[in-house]
């Protein structure tokens, strides 16, 4: 059955464990509940597992930390003394946070992590030349860590993280087993809804924003909501976490809603990660997350799954899990809308991207397009403007852009300012402000080609960004006269 949820993600480590210091006092224990409880969030997600070591005291697999004594690293010190200050007084620490969510009124899922068996035998990895899922003993081994957070905790149900790879896990298959063991891997994810069903729990599972992705990997998504295997899918790349407002979930949202499953999309923290030149790493702003979120309820999702937000989470960060799990709240406030940028580390793993766009210095008649979408209607009498900002490297002022937008010819006035302020001569900002009856509610068009160049500049230029940015008033629009 389809639920609306709002979703935060922690992942035991890099806001938590690794960073209070031990013996772990209950309000540091409480705090990853605690910091979201009182907004929107209903649903606390937690990561027990990483490929070295599990975040709670399991009976079946290996902690964090127990092959690791003496640290060489004072975080992973604090994660296991966290963890040991807190069994010493005879509480659990996986329960600690199970009781605390409850407490506040939140469901609780523990996420572990499909790529990633801790304590057996490392020739069962694709590093060390094993063949993962192949072996039984991996399949039992995973099997047996899901059934004891279902049996042995008060949790709301389990979720198989089967997006953190590439990044946060190794893959699961080999690329030469994926064709014959993708029904190993159904048959796998079928026995775990068996045992969640049994003890009435749920099952979500994080996957690839893409069909092709997931059945690159082995994972039959389509088979797994047409036999209603899952509660929820979440959609993400997990090496890329740059927002994207336009994540392609158009194929899974309707085929997840013909059994009634429900979709979550991950939204992803960052305006810019630090791969660019000259970018540092960067948390989107409420007014990104609002345009991502009105993109992903225009597309069907049935709520919103976030992660890694600025922290400590102070007002900024309450303020958008808030906005998060109101529809129509969000649908009347400023949105900035901007384009994903292809991820390099993500190789071959990675779904399209539109930018960086390349224009030829000798290419003055085509017009390249570039597909972005709004969830915002420019017929709407309290839109006040909705401007464009493209980021183009290479570019000088003398160099002449033609603009279409949805077949129509652009003709207004462009601001030009400095690209970055590193490099300020390493490309320019140009922003004009189009009039509201050019954009569409849904899918636009911008297409873009270089008409105009001095003769003796022979490079051509880079589109790095494009932005549309729409801003709402108290008042509509009314005419002059």
């Amino acid at each position: 059955m389809r639920r609306h949820r709002t979703i935060y993600f922690n992942d035991a480590r890099h806001y938590y464990l690794f960073v209070h210091e031990p013996p772990m006092r209950l309000e540091d224990a409480w705090a990853p509940v605690d910091e979201v409880a009182g907004t929107a969030v209903d649903t606390f997600i937690y990561g027990v597992s990483r490929g070295d070591g599990l975040f709670y005291p399991s009976k079946v697999g290996r902690r964090f930390g127990d092959d690791k004594r003496p640290f060489a690293d004072p975080y992973y010190w604090r994660v296991w003394h966290n963890m040991q200050s807190l069994l010493d007084r005879g509480l659990d620490p996986l329960q600690v946070l199970v009781g605390r969510a409850h407490q506040k009124g939140l469901d609780f899922f523990a996420s572990v992590r499909m790529g990633g068996w801790e304590g057996l035998d490392p020739k069962y990895t694709l590093a060390s030349g094993g063949r993962g899922f192949v072996h039984p003993e991996v399949r039992a081994h995973q099997l047996a860590v899901l059934e004891e957070l279902l049996t042995r905790y008060d949790v709301e149900g389990v979720e198989l993280d089967f997006a953190a790879a590439p990044g946060g896990s190794s893959f699961w298959l080999r690329p030469e087993d994926v064709g014959e063991h993708s029904a190993t891997l159904t048959e796998f994810v079928r026995q775990v809804a068996h045992l969640a069903q049994e003890g009435g729990k749920q099952v979500g599972v994080r996957i690839y924003p893409t069909e092709e992705l997931n059945l690159k990997t082995g994972l039959a998504v389509d088979t797994w909501l047409l036999e209603g295997l899952v509660d929820y899918v979440a959609p993400l790349l997990y090496v890329s976490m740059v927002l994207d407002a336009d994540l392609p979930i158009d194929w899974l949202t309707q085929h997840a809603h013909q059994r009634e499953i429900s979709v979550y999309p991950v939204l992803q923290p960052y305006r810019h990660d630090d791969s660019r030149r000259f970018h540092p790493r960067v948390n989107a702003t409420p007014a990104m997350m609002r345009a991502a979120a009105a993109n992903y309820w225009h597309q069907g999702a049935d709520g919103l799954y976030t992660w890694f937000l600025n922290w400590p989470l102070e007002d900024q960060e309450r303020r958008i899990l808030s906005e998060l799990g109101d529809e129509e709240l969000i649908r009347g406030r400023d949105k900035h809308y901007f384009l994903r940028r292809r991820c390099a580390e993500a190789g071959e793993h990675d779904y399209p991207g539109q930018l960086p766009l390349e224009i030829p210095a000798d290419d003055s008649t085509h017009f390249h397009p570039l597909h972005f979408s709004i969830a915002d209607d420019p017929g709407n009498d309290r839109v006040q403007r909705i401007r464009l900002r493209l980021g183009v490297g290479n570019l000088v002022s003398a160099q002449v852009l033609g603009l279409k937008l949805n077949g129509r010819t652009l003709s207004a006035v462009c601001r030009r300012t400095p690209l970055r302020q590193v490099d300020p001569y390493a490309g320019q900002w140009v922003e004009l402000e189009p009039g509201l009856e050019l954009f569409r509610l849904g899918e636009n068009l911008l297409e873009i080609a270089l008409v105009r160049r001095p003769e003796d500049l022979v490079g051509g230029v880079v589109v790095e960004d494009l932005e549309i940015i729409v801003e709402y008033g108290l008042y509509p629009l009314t005419s002059s006269s």
